[in-house]
């Protein structure tokens, strides 16, 4: 049911108000959980700034028809050059954490869909044609990936404070 969910959005445009309320928190969600993958210490305006030009670089990519897969694969390599021009990650590092990102997304959404879909009976083509329901389905991936980004942070955190202790006690 899931494939069938995901072949039915590939060709299918992105509402403005869907962009707003569902594209530029999932993009806080992916660049909250980037952040914390990369060690990058959270700033509300550069979050809230990479995801706007995220959210609406999906939003383009999605007006020109670019198949999913490839708009993904754009929205990566997009990611990581904002990430090394923006935030000054090594390479390899600004690829490791936006490929983990989106990968995160990809999962999340797809155990949030497969789980709410059959609890409220839903259809892809009810989910993708009544933007209300499309809206709140995607929100608890994003509330989970933010989950995740704080506990990633806060356990990065916690790793560096028993650093400190340790190299106080030497």
């Amino acid at each position: 049911m899931f494939y069938k969910f995901v072949k039915g959005v590939i060709c299918i445009k992105i509402p403005l108000l869907a962009l707003l309320f569902q594209g530029i928190p999932e993009q806080i969600a992916v660049t909250m959980l980037a952040f914390s993958i990369a060690q990058i210490s959270f700033n509300l305006k550069k979050v809230l700034t990479i995801s706007i030009i995220m959210a609406f670089s999906a939003y383009l990519a999605r007006l020109s028809q670019i198949t999913f897969e490839i708009h993904t694969i754009l929205l990566v390599i997009i990611f990581i050059l904002i990430l090394l021009i923006v935030e000054n990650v090594d390479l390899s590092l600004a690829f490791l954490s936006s490929l983990l990102s989106f990968l995160a997304l990809a999962v999340f959404e797809y155990v949030v869909l497969s789980t709410l879909m059959p609890i409220f009976k839903l259809t892809p083509e009810t989910v993708l044609s009544n933007l209300t329901i499309r809206i709140l389905v995607g929100e608890p991936q994003v509330i989970l990936m933010i989950l995740v980004a704080l506990i990633i942070r806060q356990i990065r955190k916690r790793g560096k404070i028993y650093e400190f202790f340790g190299k106080c006690k030497s």
